[in-house]
């Protein structure tokens, strides 16, 4: 076993914390989530923010993240990608697109796929998920449309208007402040631009519920402990898609941080979800205020 992978044993403890009252998991599912343990190391401290121990994690995870993701996935999550670029661009328009928390930068290279015009900009906290994505981008010949590189999704670097189009792939629910995150994306985005996020979400149906539950409580912690090494660095991943927001509250916080013509489609029967913005065509005042 690594030291990246005793770590992350330590990181997520066996014990469970009750989840606060703001959470919006689906009934019938766990009242509890693995969460940071109170006896971590030094250098993963209970009180961590949640920012710095995703970055820890992934980073840890980076060499193996691929090959589980497409395992883990049958590969439906390409299909999931194609479609959502689809809605962020037209085919070879001459955008530039913003792509947070790009990870190994499969977003970005669909993108790049979608439209030989577009350029795009990929952000992560994780310097080891940016590694792997430079190497992709780097060996398919990309390198003159998609730059990866180091940014905080709730602090972006970048001027207001700056993008034609911001997608999130699997991303949003690792935001520590989701309405900041999306107040950020808002901002740099465009009057007219769209907003396309996929996220994994829980199906509605009770049987196809309990399927997901075995294999997302069981199945998948088993097949991430023979890929990396270590189970336990993928008990966050059902931890953090069981307490992320139902379609209706999420839909409802993107409207509340500015964005217009909010909706959502159900991918795999609702295993995976696609929510699609847009901006007003709102013109800003020297001031940066709108009209």
């Amino acid at each position: 076993m690594t030291n990246c992978h005793k770590k992350m044993r330590l990181m997520f403890a066996s014990k469970s914390v009750p989840l606060p009252e703001k959470s919006y998991l689906c009934p019938a599912l766990p009242k509890s989530l693995p969460m940071l343990s109170e006896d971590c190391p030094g250098d993963i401290a209970h009180d961590m923010p949640k920012k710095e121990a995703v970055e820890k994690m992934f980073d840890s995870i980076a060499p193996e993240y691929d090959a589980l993701n497409h395992i883990l996935s049958l590969n439906i999550d390409k299909i999931w990608r194609r479609r959502a670029v689809r809605k962020l661009l037209p085919k070879d328009a001459d955008f530039h697109i913003l792509d947070v928390a790009c990870g190994t930068g499969d977003f970005s290279i669909a993108v790049a796929r979608r439209s030989k015009k577009a350029r795009i900009t990929g952000i992560d906290l994780s310097d080891g998920m940016l590694a792997g994505g430079r190497e992709k981008v780097s060996k398919l010949g990309l390198d003159d449309r998609i730059e990866l590189r180091k940014g905080d999704c709730e602090a972006l670097e970048f001027a207001d208007d700056s993008f034609d189009g911001v997608c999130v792939g699997f991303g949003v629910r690792n935001f520590e402040h989701l309405e900041q995150g999306l107040r950020e994306m808002r901002r740099v985005l465009r009057p007219g631009g769209r907003l396309v996020i996929l996220e994994l979400s829980v199906p509605q149906n009770r049987l196809l519920l309990a399927l997901y539950k075995l294999y997302f409580l069981k199945i998948l912690p088993w097949v991430g402990g023979k890929v990396s090494g270590d189970k336990a660095a993928y008990r966050y991943l059902p931890a953090s898609v069981l307490n992320f927001p139902l379609p209706k509250r999420f839909k409802a916080i993107l409207s509340s941080c500015g964005f217009a013509s909010v909706s959502h489609t159900p991918f795999t029967f609702g295993i995976c979800r696609m929510y699609v913005a847009s901006l007003p065509q709102i013109s800003r005042e020297p001031d940066g205020k709108e009209n």
